[in-house]
């Protein structure tokens, strides 16, 4: 299965594992709640989907590297401890609590989140002496003297013995006690994610024009030599972040990322020519309706991929600015409840006081996402922008110096604004993505170049997201000319299936 299968196979999993019946008794005993053992290639994501799941599903999460644990930290230290059998006193050793069980007991106590997701990662490249214990603990859900809290699923993840020369192989004991999934590296499922997280529009377009290199491992002469999905997101993050800086990504720097030499070098010539086709097709005139006669003639002439990168850039850009308006709707809508919320507490409550509470509230709820394992960088984002609007509307009211009854009308105002600057992101939006679709309908008419622009329109979150709430009338005409020709090639299809029997 893929990352995308694995990660919601886990979240019925959880779902079947804390559901409970009329009396309040877990549907699925504990000692029959196996313990789920994700194995697959390194970077593919199977750590990140853990975050991801904790915060959709509201549980927590506490997670541990097992590699990094000796086995005194992972069951404890040993005491001893006198105890009576019958009239005889007798030395017993102990154990203090594990690390890792007192991790989850402190999320329980800080958040009063109950049930969660226990992920232990590299399970099967523990020490020699861990080992025995976290099969155990894999078996019988215990560390020592001490036993992992109910409503708590055990995830774990381990690398195939072919892409770790330190794995230890589970015996059928323990395998038989187990919920194994074995995930395998795909480019489609990670493309919907890069859309989604914006990953930089050079990666998505260069592997979507060499997808073999997406995830390789080779063993050389010189050693084991990779590409992964880890790799490629890290050289997003790193791209990104010195393109604001006005620094150079050169071959250097990618081969710091992406681990085969090969590849590293072909990616850092497509970056190259992918900041060159930026300039030469200016893609900002593009969107803004600008562009000469020119510039669709020469890439009506030019090679394939290149036409699939100047589409990349296109795309990439959209991408950017449909997420402004998301995130910008999604403030909005946050900021419309709490704004309900204030009116109703103004009959008790002093207006300054109010906007106070508010913000402790949303940080104390921060907070507790950040304990919980919950909060990612989106969800993040989204609660600092609420918050600081909050702050913004108390310190209006300060300066201001406005009056208690015109509190509610000012802090109003202010949430007006914001849904004014929604809506002008969304029209400016609008016009880049007609302007767009006019470019590329003057340069390609209805060749296949337009079909693969609707579809990822489609399959992008925020541009699919965008179209679905504000409308776009060329993407509707041309998918519904692209249903059409599906529709066509299936009677086809079938036509010829029902000639040949």
């Amino acid at each position: 299965m893929n990352i995308k299968q694995a990660k919601q196979e886990i979240q019925n999993t959880l779902r079947a594992y804390m559901a409970k019946d009329e009396l309040g008794n877990y549907l699925i005993p504990t000692v029959r709640q196996r313990p789920v053992l994700l194995m697959g290639p390194p970077g593919i994501g199977k750590t990140q989907i853990m975050s991801q799941i904790a915060a959709e599903t509201g549980v927590g999460l506490v997670a541990y590297t097992i590699t990094h644990h000796t086995r005194q930290s992972a069951i404890g230290l040993p005491f001893i401890q006198q105890r009576t059998y019958g009239e005889q006193e007798y030395s017993v050793t102990e154990y203090t609590m594990s690390e890792i069980l007192a991790s989850v007991y402190d999320l329980m106590e800080n958040t009063g989140i109950k049930e969660g997701i226990l992920f232990l990662d590299e399970i099967n490249c523990v020490s020699e002496t861990l080992a025995p214990m976290m099969l155990q603990f894999l078996q019988c859900k215990t560390f020592g003297n001490q036993t992992l809290p109910e409503g708590w699923l055990i995830v774990a993840a381990g690398n195939p013995p072919e892409y770790n020369k330190s794995v230890r192989d589970f015996d059928v004991v323990t395998l038989d006690r187990v919920k194994r999934m074995d995930v395998a590296e795909d480019f489609a499922v990670w493309k919907e994610y890069a859309r989604a997280k914006g990953i930089h529009g050079a990666v998505v377009s260069y592997l979507d024009i060499k997808k073999d290199h997406f995830y390789r491992i080779e063993t050389t002469v010189d050693g084991l030599q990779f590409a992964t999905a880890r790799g490629w997101e890290d050289l997003s993050e790193i791209i990104l972040a010195y393109e604001k800086l006005g620094l150079k990504v050169d071959r250097e720097v990618v081969g710091q990322y992406i681990q085969l030499p090969r590849i590293a070098k072909d990616f850092a010539n497509y970056l190259e020519l992918y900041y060159k086709y930026q300039r030469i097709y200016h893609v900002e005139d593009i969107l803004q309706g600008s562009w000469q006669a020119i510039t669709a003639s020469e890439l009506r002439a030019a090679p394939f991929d290149e036409k699939l990168s100047v589409m990349g850039l296109v795309l990439s850009r959209l991408s950017e600015e449909t997420r402004k308006v998301r995130q910008q709707d999604e403030l909005t809508t946050a900021l419309h409840g709490t704004l309900k919320i204030f009116k109703a507490a103004l009959d008790n409550t002093a207006p300054r006081q109010v906007l106070e509470q508010l913000v402790t509230a949303r940080q104390a709820a921060m907070k507790m996402a950040k304990d919980a394992g919950q909060l990612d960088k989106a969800a993040r984002d989204l609660k600092t922008r609420e918050i600081n609007a909050l702050q913004s509307y108390r310190t209006a009211l300060v300066e201001g110096d406005v009056a208690d009854a015109d509190a509610f009308e000012t802090v109003k105002g202010l949430f007006v604004a914001e849904v004014t600057r929604r809506k002008a992101l969304a029209e400016q939006t609008s016009a880049m993505l007609d302007n767009a679709f006019a470019f590329l309908e003057h340069t390609f008419a209805q060749g296949q170049e337009l079909v693969m622009f609707v579809t990822e329109i489609t399959a992008g979150a925020d541009t699919s997201w965008f179209v679905e709430n504000f409308g776009c009338e060329a993407y509707f005409r041309h998918n519904k000319e692209l249903l059409f020709d599906q529709t066509q090639q299936r009677i086809r299809d079938s036509i010829l299936s029902a000639k040949s029997e």
